[in-house]
Order: structure tokens, then C-alpha cells, then sequence
């Protein structure tokens, strides 16, 4: 078990200097051309750059671009202790190109995998939008070029938030599921544990019962388009634009008493049919929204994934009249395949995974670890994985000593070959509390509840894993299967 003091600056890392250093040396000796052509190579090469306020006198940050045009960062501890976290982060951001902030960002968020000893390395992946083997095939990338221009790492733990979770768990299942792989365990945390396929089912409830109760997105006097799409190609609608509509409808940022009898109405009847917080309502459609536009219009060429046959809508004033108007819609067959071959959960791991999870997380439910255990139980593999549960309410993020205290178990979980509990685990927090203070509260008697107990299941969908290992292997064989990088 590792707890600070940070460390002092007694040491160098003395291996991470010599590829730059090289490589503009060469530079100078080159004819122009020649020169030109090494230059460009060379922008690829981790560049030393300022590390965050609380690492700057215990570690020494790099950044660059991969050839995919990922932009990266990376931290080498002064006290390096040969391990190497890489980082999955959330999202899907929706912008066009990789933002070369996003993984600075992350490298200050999750500063504590640097203060507890490990090197971190994250990538912004090659552009936005969804893509969840795009950003494994980044993520791996980044791994082995941190092998090439630093060190091989004693062991390289893979780290995943909110939707890096369906990210991290895709990269062990693609790059290290055999024994001797290049990943020796992975923790994933908040994450987004259902894959593409059965994962945003309740947004897609959302986004057809906010249009039955509000019929302003869109209005009747505007383009019509169906729902699956979440937005239309060519809209020009902003986030501000779809909050003012969603106040409209249900005054869900005014105080109740401010609210018109319509309005509350409205606002309890969709809370209460969907089952999403109050809190996190406009982040939920916002999702429905936009991130299903670029599912449907920029990664599926238009076709669409999602189904809401079947299902029954229950907890409004008159479930009756709601199922009987709801908009309804059955998916394409290919999409549901190319969303699921890109994104879904196969259960096929080897290595220790130990999760984290709020019970009270409003984004990612805490039931989508137990459609994550369902599917490696179904794929026979469950006995690789440990969960653990806390008593918090946020999703972005979660105590930094819980996060301390999941790394270090990780890493003995993986250096011991012991299995940990959820009881030593939640035991073993408190020693990190001591040095940062934020917390610990797990509850190591939670047993989240099915899935389908949170989420309407469609039909054929109450069996995990979603994708098998079998059923992925043969749509690999396909032309042009999944969604492109």
C-alpha cells in the first residue's frame, strides 16, 4: 500500500529524455528535405510540457499527437514506482477533431494515479463523437508508444470513467485477453457498463416520452423527423436552444412554486416514467439528443440502432393514453449490429477488474454493473471481477481517496494473486483518508439490482452478455462491420 507525502525532488526518471532529445538532435544534421520530413516525425514525439499546480515539483509531464492525430498527455512520477495507469476518459465529447486540452484535463483530475506513484498516460482519442473501439485502438496506442519512447512498465493497469468504463473494459477484451497481455488489471469507475446496444435505452425512453408530454422537440410547426434520431442532420439546435424548450415544458429550473400546474405535471410524469433524477434531466436529454445525432447521422450513415417496440411506460397520471401515443419505432437490424460489434461487452477478460461505483450515480445507474456481472457470469469469467460500491450521488466524480484506495488494491489484488472483498477493500480506505481527506464511503454489502429492474428491457434482451465473444468473432469477418475510426 502506497499513501503519501508526495515525494521530494531528490530523483529524476533518466530514461524518458533521450527519444526527444534525439530525435531533434538528428533533426540539425538532416538536409532540408530530409530535415523536413524528421520534423514532422518528430511533432509526434512527447514533447516536456507543464505539468498541473500539484505535480509540478514531483513529476515530469509530456504531451504530443499520435499519427491518428490523438492528442495525449503524460506523467512520470520523480518516485516512480515501474507501473503504468492509462486512462479511458468519458464522454463521448462531440467535437469534430481530438481537443488537445481534454487530456491535460484528465491528467490534473486523476493527478492522484501520479501521486500514488504510477506514471499516467491519457488520450484525447483521434476526433469526437462516439466511437468506442476507435478510442480502445487510441488508448492502446498510447500504451505502446509510452513502451517505445519511456519504459516497459513493471505492470499497466488501464483506467476507466463513466463511458472510458465501456472503453477500458472494450480494450481489455480486444488487447489483453490472454493471460500474458499487455494490461495486468483494470479498474473501472462510474462506468458505463451496458454497452451501446442496451446502455442508453432509458434515454431513448426519455427522448419519446418528453415528446409525448412537451411536442416542442420538435414542434408541429417545424421539419419532422423521427425521435430515433435525436435530432435532425441539419438542425441548428444548441444546448441553450434545447434547455429553454425543456423549461417551457416542465420549469424544471424554476422553484416548484414557480412552476405552472401544466409544468409540474409534465415534470413528474416523464421523472417519474423514466426513473432519471431530477438533477440530471437536461444532461439525459442533451444526450438523447445530440449524441444520438451523431450515433445515428455521423457513425451509422442515417440508420437506427434503437427500439422502443414493446414496451410498456408505467408511473404517469394515465399510463394508458401514454402507451397508446407514445411514438413508436422498431431498429435496423445492421445498425443494432454495428453499435453492438463497436461497443458491447463480450465478458471475456482474464485479468483482475475491480469496479467502483456510486450507488446514487444519476448518469451511469448503478444497475449497469449488474448487467456488467451478468455478462462476464454468462461468458463464464465473473471470477475475475470484484465490485464495490459507495454511498455518494455524483457521477463525474468520486472520492480521491476511494480512488487512492481502488488503485492500491488493484495493484495488490494483481501483485499477491489474493482476491480482495468488498469488506477489505472498504477496510483499507481510511489509510488514504488520512493523507487526502475527501471520504470513504463504501457499502460493502450493496447487491445492485437487475438490470432490466431500472431500465424497460426490449425483447431478447434480459441475457448477458449482450454480444458474445462467439457472435463478435463472426461479424469481425463482415466488410465494413462497427463504426469507422
Amino acid at each position: 500500500m502506497r499513501v503519501p507525502p508526495r515525494p521530494s525532488r531528490t530523483r529524476r526518471l533518466r530514461s524518458v529524455f533521450p527519444a526527444v532529445v534525439s530525435a531533434a538532435l538528428a533533426v540539425s544534421a538532416l538536409s532540408a528535405p530530409a530535415a523536413a520530413a524528421a520534423a514532422a516525425a518528430a511533432a509526434q514525439e512527447p514533447a516536456p510540457a507543464a505539468c498541473p499546480a500539484n505535480l509540478q515539483d514531483s513529476a515530469t509531464c509530456y504531451t504530443g499527437q499520435s499519427a491518428d492525430g490523438a492528442y495525449y498527455a503524460i506523467a512520470v512520477p520523480e518516485q516512480w514506482n515501474g507501473s503504468l495507469v492509462v486512462h479511458a476518459h468519458g464522454g463521448p465529447d462531440l467535437g469534430e477533431e481530438s481537443d488537445p486540452e481534454r487530456s491535460i484535463g484528465d491528467l490534473e483530475r486523476w493527478s492522484v494515479m501520479v501521486e500514488q506513484g504510477y506514471a499516467w498516460a491519457g488520450s484525447s482519442y483521434r476526433r469526437g463523437g462516439y466511437g468506442t473501439r476507435m478510442a480502445a485502438a487510441d488508448t492502446e496506442s498510447l500504451r505502446r508508444l509510452f513502451v517505445e519512447r519511456f519504459h516497459k512498465p513493471k505492470r499497466t493497469y488501464i483506467h476507466g470513467q463513466s463511458w472510458g468504463g465501456n472503453v477500458a473494459a472494450k480494450t481489455i477484451e480486444i488487447y489483453g485477453s490472454d493471460k500474458h497481455g499487455p494490461y495486468d488489471g483494470a479498474l473501472l469507475t462510474n462506468g458505463v457498463l451496458g454497452g451501446g446496444s442496451r446502455g442508453y435505452d432509458y434515454r431513448v425512453d426519455l427522448r419519446v416520452v418528453y415528446q409525448y408530454y412537451c411536442r416542442n422537440h420538435p414542434r408541429p410547426s417545424e421539419a419532422q423527423y423521427p425521435l430515433w434520431m435525436g435530432l435532425r442532420a441539419g438542425s441548428t439546435m444548441t444546448t441553450t436552444g434545447l434547455r429553454a424548450r425543456l423549461q417551457e415544458c416542465t420549469g424544471f429550473s424554476s422553484p416548484p412554486e414557480e412552476r405552472t400546474a401544466e409544468q409540474q405535471r409534465n415534470l413528474d410524469d416523464i421523472l417519474a416514467v423514466t426513473r432519471i433524477p431530477e438533477r440530471t434531466l437536461e444532461s439525459h436529454l442533451r444526450f438523447a439528443t445530440f449524441t444520438f445525432r451523431d450515433i445515428v447521422h455521423n457513425r451509422l450513415g442515417g440508420r437506427n440502432p434503437f427500439s422502443d417496440k414493446g414496451v410498456v411506460y408505467s408511473g404517469s397520471h394515465d399510463d394508458a393514453a401514454l402507451n397508446a401515443g407514445v411514438e413508436r419505432f422498431s431498429a435496423d437490424p445492421t445498425a443494432v449490429r454495428d453499435l453492438s460489434y463497436d461497443s458491447d461487452i463480450t465478458g471475456k477478460v482474464s485479468i483482475p477488474v475491480l469496479t467502483l461505483h456510486a450507488i446514487d450515480d444519476p448518469t451511469a445507474f448503478v444497475e449497469h454493473e449488474a448487467a456488467y456481472r451478468a455478462g462476464l457470469r454468462g461468458a463464464k469469467r465473473d471470477k475475475h471481477l470484484v465490485q464495490t460500491f459507495t454511498d455518494e450521488h455524483e457521477h463525474s466524480g468520486l472520492s480521491t481517496s476511494e480512488y487512492a484506495n481502488s488503485i492500491s488494491a488493484l495493484d495488490a489484488w494483481v501483485r499477491s494473486g489474493k482476491k480482495p472483498t468488498p469488506a477489505s477493500i472498504a477496510a483499507s480506505c481510511p489509510a488514504f483518508d488520512a493523507s487526502y481527506g475527501t471520504g470513504c464511503f463504501y457499502e460493502p454489502a450493496f447487491t445492485p439490482a437487475p438490470y432490466a429492474t431500472r431500465v424497460n428491457p426490449r425483447p431478447d434482451g434480459l441475457d448477458w452478455p449482450a454480444l458474445s465473444a462467439h457472435q463478435e468473432k463472426k461479424w469481425s469477418r463482415l466488410p465494413s462491420v462497427g463504426i469507422a475510426p
